[in-house]
């Protein structure tokens, strides 16, 4: 059985419902997929922190927003978050450091790595270490 993950272009197309058309034709074919084969659709870290950067951008969503935006799809049972509830930790997470640098944190821990850092909030975080 093949599993799934979706790129940026998707996961936009599901946070802003723009195109209408694409979004409806998006969302069906995910859910038929799923329905189909019965296996998790995967966003991963790197397409998480895309599209929150993408939408902030292009679509002048606030960070919050942004966040509440990811969640909300990340839950939706129709796409998951390959890196598991941390990433929803991460979204729920409003101090710094900031998201993208959160599912960096994730990505090495997963690694079974310590993140090396200059930044000094992300350093105070657990499995962060100040270069």
């Amino acid at each position: 059985m093949p599993s799934y993950g979706i790129d940026t272009s998707v996961l936009v197309r599901l946070l802003t419902g723009s195109p209408p058309a694409d979004f409806q034709a998006t969302v069906a074919k995910l859910t038929a997929l799923r329905s189909k084969h019965a296996v998790p659709i995967l966003a991963t870290n790197i397409v998480i922190a895309e599209a929150y950067a993408v939408v902030q951008h292009h679509y002048g969503v606030s960070k919050e927003e942004a966040r509440r935006a990811l969640r909300s799809v990340l839950t939706s049972g129709l796409i998951e978050p390959a890196a598991g509830v941390s990433v929803l930790d991460a979204l729920d997470a409003a101090k710094e450091p900031g998201l993208t640098d959160r599912l960096i944190l994730i990505e090495h821990a997963q690694l079974g790595a310590v993140l090396l850092t200059h930044d000094r909030k992300l350093a105070g975080q657990k499995g962060a270490q100040r270069l």
